[in-house]
């Protein structure tokens, strides 16, 4: 009998979260903050843009001076690189398989504050050119965390790539106006170059899934099709490469390939064991090494509401005991843009603020930072001087931290000078103490301009949000005002 009423009890949860979903997601549906082009911009094509990935800062050393308006106690000064991003208190990342199409046009959409369809896919060329669905509708709302410092994080997940398909260099048909047949927003075979360079920008990361052989079972080949797939994406986009493994459909000869294939660090696949090594359950706050060479779980749910129901069971653990939650897919769709909208709304910066939702690759290299970095620190008298040492290796992207200094509160302070090498920065108070959260990304300053330069050549609100997004997370300086008087 018991187990009767459990059955219907969760019968009845998941009927509840279907129906406030739907309610979320109609709320939205006849209120689209995209607006396509007037005739006056009726040209605006697509221009690609790539991060200069291959000149990203490597190996950081760099210094900052903390100057406050009373003398400070040495003894409480204590610095800590803590588990999780800006503090946060649980892990949640999102690894799309199949390179999809669906990863743009609704996974990346939704997250970004971007057109969605029921029926249809779209890719970039489209959206620059206001050329879309006949269905699309639009959440009104971007998704994601804060920095706890009250500037935006929008979650980023990762999406395999196939480098070894001439069908990812296909190029979108765009045919504004052209309502005879929808037949160009069919979903394509999957991710163009254009789409995933899109969406790298806004923090998406990449990994190897399969790769085009038909010697699958065979650790040689599978190695060779690395090579030759890595030095693809790396000719692709301007020297980025890729070191994630998603292990395809369960095949344990990818997972040994890639343990003897030294760029790929950390491979994800969804059972105890691959390739006679254990998959690894990820307890964040009990990680203690840099996960080189590690495989970590991924589960595939057989719908958001299961999503749902173990997200609930691990908020119910402190959070030491807290499991990250790695959620496998391969298309998604409207129901999956509406779970992340409640993902958004319940636990990110509409919600309770708690969770990080990086990419695997920002995952795995703010961990190494933590484990590997150093940080030291001299006080004398009325100053703090910290000199952060983050380590890198081959092919890191995210060279950014959050730092927790306990001994001085955010009033106390008069002045913080940080060197050149800091392009992005904000602090707040936290516990005993602040937070810095600093970013070393040799171009942010450029990356912002890249939004701002879109956005005066086409003044959507979404342009304007993305736009505001970028230069937010620039520190303080004369180039970040003006790039904001451009915005208003």
């Amino acid at each position: 009998m018991t187990r009767l009423y459990t059955n219907i009890y969760n019968f009845i949860r998941c009927r509840i979260f279907s129906y406030l979903m739907l309610i979320l997601l109609n709320a939205c549906i006849e209120k689209d903050v995209y607006q396509p082009p007037d005739e006056e911009n009726s040209g605006i094509e697509y221009v690609s843009y790539l991060y200069p990935y291959s000149n990203e800062v490597m190996n950081v050393v760099s210094d900052i001076i903390i100057e406050t308006n009373d003398e400070v106690d040495p003894a409480r000064i204590k610095t800590e690189i803590p588990v999780l991003k800006y503090n946060k208190s649980w892990l949640f990342m999102l690894t799309q398989d199949d390179c999809k199409h669906a990863a743009y046009s609704t996974t990346w959409a939704v997250i970004n504050g971007k057109p969605l369809s029921k029926n249809y896919y779209y890719g970039t060329e489209q959206l620059a050119a206001g050329d879309l669905p006949p269905d699309v509708f639009n959440l009104e709302k971007t998704l994601g965390s804060t920095d706890g410092a009250g500037n935006e994080v929008r979650f980023a997940f990762t999406t395999t790539v196939s480098p070894e398909w001439d069908w990812m260099d296909d190029v979108t048909e765009v045919k504004r106006g052209f309502t005879n047949n929808y037949y160009r927003f069919h979903m394509k075979k999957g991710l163009t170059w254009n789409n995933l360079s899109e969406m790298l920008t806004y923090d998406t990361g990449i990994a190897f899934h399969d790769v085009n052989t038909t010697m699958v079972n065979q650790k040689d080949s599978i190695l060779k099709h690395f090579t030759l797939s890595q030095q693809i994406i790396l000719n692709k986009l301007q020297g980025r490469g890729c070191k994630m493994l998603a292990e395809p459909n369960g095949n344990e000869t990818y997972t040994t390939a890639a343990l003897n294939y030294s760029p790929i660090r950390l491979m994800t696949a969804e059972r105890s064991s691959s390739a006679g090594t254990q998959v690894v359950k990820l307890f964040p706050f009990k990680i203690d090494s840099n996960l080189s060479k590690h495989v970590i779980l991924r589960t595939f749910y057989n719908s958001p509401y299961d999503i749902v129901s173990y997200i609930e069971r691990q908020m119910k653990f402190d959070k030491e005991e807290r499991e990250a939650v790695h959620v496998g897919v391969h298309a998604t769709d409207a129901t999956f843009a509406q779970f992340l909208l409640w993902l958004n709304n319940k636990y990110g910066k509409d919600g309770d603020d708690t969770v990080w939702f990086p990419s695997m690759e920002e995952f795995y290299e703010y961990n190494y930072y933590r484990v590997q970095g150093n940080i030291t620190r001299q006080v004398e008298k009325n100053k703090i001087k910290l000199t952060i040492s983050l380590p890198s290796e081959n092919y890191f992207y995210y060279p950014s931290v959050t730092i927790n200094l306990s001994g001085i509160k955010k009033e106390q302070i008069k002045l913080i000078t940080i060197d050149d090498k800091v392009k992005g920065f904000s602090f707040a108070n936290y516990g005993e103490g602040i937070m810095l959260n600093i970013d070393y990304r040799r171009y942010l300053t450029e990356l912002a301009i890249h939004f701002v330069e879109k956005y005066e050549d086409f003044r959507s609100v979404s342009n304007r949000n993305d736009a505001l997004y970028f230069v937010k997370k620039l520190k303080d300086s004369t180039a970040k005002d003006e790039l904001l008087k451009k915005l208003d």
